[in-house]
């Protein structure tokens, strides 16, 4: 008896041990800075490995052209070619021919149409199609290797128009209406093919003067084989700028974001799950920390991980999802709060965290330049 109860506390110690040293492989570390600070800028894991960061606001600079490549084997970032328009809070899609669309966004001049192609076999940015309107609209890659941008905000409201990127032409086209005009919506290509555009805001009254923020609850299903959009079950919450990732099972995870909610001044921490077979939305675990302009990617293990973002603030927070349990555990804390930041999910399983913003510096230091890994 003796014998069986050492070798049970032995068992039971390994088994601490080993999850005490599974929590310590899970840390941040800061690697190489970027050669430009920068907020809202796009990471883009090229068909090499590689990063690429595109654009983003500076101090004075409400538009950076310049673009660099991180390169995970040496921890480095180096200058790659610069944008034809310096631009931030645009988007960034890795197309089937191993080049990215940059679209949209703002500059110097205001918000923008123009879209930008590059191409990482030279390292150039080479001018392309505009979108139909400076409206900010939302990416998918379709199976099919076109880009669906829809909704968007023109200056006035939200919009319900959408279009296409043909990267054989170069050229946008018109496609469908959604059936609600949305900002700010979530956009989601689904394991079925179609996409899932969810949640966003509208206004009513004069903006910037007595205009109110209505934000959604309705989303809507696009059909790449008809052209058409076609509404389908609503969200629990109401709300614009949640991550979505999709699941190792194929529902799509939309978590935090925010709405008019007086509580926690709009931030939110409920998530939900979506279900493309049932087209329905149903409430998941909640977030321990309500925030926004976070970051979302799924791990290896089946795991989502949630990346730092704002509440009342830059957070350095982090969060794992556990689809098997439906709960949200704290993370290791990156090193620096960041809100507005750019991650990437490497080859080798690492994520990529860089520049943003930290409050709490200010405005004259609070733009990054820094990078941190997930590891």
């Amino acid at each position: 008896m003796r014998k069986n109860g050492v070798s049970g506390w032995i068992c039971v110690t390994g088994v601490f041990l080993c999850a005490s040293l599974n929590v310590q492989a899970q840390s941040w570390s800061f690697t190489g800075s970027m050669q430009q600070a920068r907020v809202y800028p796009t990471a883009t894991l090229l068909p090499n490995g590689q990063v690429l960061i595109v654009g983003g606001s500076h101090r004075g600079a409400p538009g950076i052209a310049q673009a660099e490549l991180y390169n995970p084997t040496t921890g480095a970032f180096s200058a790659t070619g610069s944008l034809t328009t310096g631009r931030y809070g645009h988007t960034a899609t890795l197309l089937n021919n191993g080049k990215v669309l940059i679209a949209g966004g703002s500059g110097s001049s205001g918000a923008l149409a123009s879209a930008e192609l590059y191409d990482p076999a030279t390292g150039t940015f080479a001018v392309t199609g505009s979108l139909s309107c400076a409206c900010g609209r939302s990416p998918a890659l379709l199976p099919n290797g076109m880009v669906l941008f829809a909704g968007g905000f023109d200056g006035t409201n939200a919009v319900a128009s959408a279009e296409l990127y043909d990267p054989a032409r170069g050229t946008f086209v018109s496609t469908a209406n959604l059936k609600v005009a949305r900002a700010g919506p979530s956009s989601t290509l689904l394991v079925n093919g179609k996409v899932l555009i969810a949640g966003g805001v509208y206004y009513t009254g004069v903006i910037p003067y007595t205009a109110v923020a209505h934000y959604l609850s309705s989303a809507e299903l696009y059909d790449p084989s008809t052209g058409a959009f076609t509404l389908t079950g609503s969200l629990h919450t109401a709300r614009s700028g949640p991550t979505t990732t999709v699941l190792s099972n194929g529902d799509v995870l939309l978590a935090a974001g925010q709405n008019d909610n007086t509580q926690n001044y709009g931030y939110l921490s409920s998530a939900e799950l979506y279900n493309p077979a049932t087209g329905t939305f149903t409430v998941t675990g909640s977030l321990n920390t309500p925030r926004f302009l976070h970051t979302a990617h799924l791990l290896a293990s089946g795991k989502v991980l949630i990346v730092a973002g704002n509440h009342f603030g830059s957070i350095a927070s982090a969060e794992l999802y556990d689809p098997a349990s439906g709960t949200f555990t704290n993370a290791p804390s990156l090193n620096t709060p960041r809100q507005g930041h750019a991650s990437a999910l490497l080859t080798n399983g690492h994520v990529l965290a860089a520049g943003g913003y930290e409050s709490q510096l200010g405005n004259r230091l609070g733009i990054l330049s820094s990078a941190e890994l997930f590891h």
